[in-house]
């Protein structure tokens, strides 16, 4: 089997082969999506993201298609004329410009690969990249921290490839949303918003009802622990079974950052590559990008290819120039010294 260090999708947990079959088997797949046996799926897995992920009581959780139809929602919902947007890598600037696609007034704040994130003005709501999957960065809690003291606006973050690998302080964002397919070790086709009251104080003020996944509809719905649509009743069922079994968030993601620096460290010193960002303080935990000459980073991409072992391309602006190491929780240590060996031989 070929080991998937690609950043999403990912490697799957390997207890899903045997999940997907106790799926089938207890005939869950086959009810309605508003059935008791439904709702009652719903409100354990709601239950279980509060715990294992330590998010507070009074933050709300509603399942989505994946993580850009947040984007959607954000800028459908929660956003009045205006939004703000910094961000450093691809997925950033893709947020900003399909939000200004659905007529948002939206002011873009790029910032360097290496420098810390800073905002020293305020928006009705401020929308950040937290984990940066195209370019291995990350905005760390203490940035976090500083721009929510000097801001008075709602903060959205797209943290689709750490929710679940990284702890956060919930309360220093007021929209949170992921995809399924990366730190959770799921199959795609899964997104998960988490949500404030304030976030939803504002949805209500501005009461935005004419689509489909307008947040309010979302919400009323969730209320019930049931979808405003027919759900992918297996990823949730599947999502259940994962939070029954995985530690509680701050185990995961001590594990996650240690390992995280012990490759950034092993890149650094002991190979010929260099990590993209070199700044330890924006450095992703979750997300590797190892940069080299062209030649050089599509020739290892093939080679590990050919050792079993499926790397992940480079993005955007640095699409040719690096390759990209998934740090997962579904990941093993024993495959992380796998991959050790193979960089140290190429």
């Amino acid at each position: 089997m070929m080991l998937s260090f690609y950043p999403g999708p990912s490697k799957v947990y390997p207890q899903i082969a045997t999940y997907m079959q106790d799926a089938y088997q207890s005939g869950l797949l086959s009810v309605n999506h508003r059935s008791g046996e439904a709702m009652e799926m719903v409100k354990e897995t709601y239950r279980l993201l509060h715990e294992k992920l330590h998010i507070p009581e009074d933050y709300h959780v509603a399942f989505m298609s994946s993580a850009t139809e947040g984007w959607e929602i954000i800028a459908q919902s929660i956003t009045q004329k205006q939004s703000l947007h910094a961000y450093n890598g691809s997925f950033g600037q893709k947020w900003a410009e399909y939000t200004q696609k659905l007529g948002i007034e939206v002011t873009h704040r790029p910032f360097g690969l290496n420098e810390e994130c800073r905002l020293t003005e305020d928006a009705e709501i401020i929308c950040l990249t937290q984990n940066e999957t195209s370019n291995g960065t990350q905005i760390r809690s203490s940035t976090l921290q500083r721009i929510r003291e000097q801001t008075s606006g709602l903060i959205a973050l797209d943290a689709t490839s750490s929710i679940a690998g990284v702890e956060f302080d919930w309360t220093l964002g007021d929209i949170w949303f992921a995809s399924v397919q990366k730190c959770f070790g799921l199959p795609a086709g899964l997104g998960i918003m988490i949500y404030s009251p304030r976030a939803l104080k504002r949805a209500e003020e501005i009461n935005e009802r004419n689509h489909y996944n307008s947040l309010l509809f979302i919400h009323e719905n969730a209320a019930k622990f049931q979808t405003h649509y027919t759900p992918n009743v297996l990823n949730i069922y599947l999502l259940k079974r994962v939070l029954e079994h995985v530690s509680v968030l701050a185990d995961v993601a001590k594990h996650i950052e240690n390992r995280a620096q012990m490759m950034i460290q092993f890149i650094n010193q002991k190979t010929r590559w260099t990590t993209l960002a070199d700044q330890a303080l924006v450095q992703s935990d979750t997300v590797l990008a190892i940069t080299g000459e062209k030649e050089k980073i599509s020739q290892i991409k093939t080679t590990a290819k050919s050792h079993g072992i499926m790397l992940g391309n480079g993005y955007g602006n640095w699409k040719e120039n690096t390759f990209r190491i998934a740090n997962f929780p579904a990941i093993t240590d024993n495959e992380f010294s796998i991959l050790k060996h193979f960089i140290t031989q190429n």
